[in-house]
């Protein structure tokens, strides 16, 4: 079994729906509904015919992270 890890190139998605709700495709790529509101979203994500998208809010701006832990 072989996994590749690639990683995903959301800068079109940030600009076009910054602020806003998303739901997306298995891919993590597609963006299937948007809107204000989580209800708003998964109501336009099942009237399309997909039950289990994935949501996630879109940052209305990037902010840098550097992850790390402090022993």
């Amino acid at each position: 079994c072989r996994i590749r890890y690639m990683a995903i190139d959301w800068t079109k998605t940030y600009k076009k729906y910054r602020g806003l709700w998303v739901a997306l495709k298995d891919d993590e790529k597609t963006v299937i509904a948007s809107g204000k509101t989580v209800k708003d979203v998964m109501e336009k994500a099942h009237d399309k015919g997909h039950r289990q998208p994935i949501i996630m809010r879109v940052p209305t701006e990037i902010v840098p992270y550097i992850g790390g832990f402090i022993s």
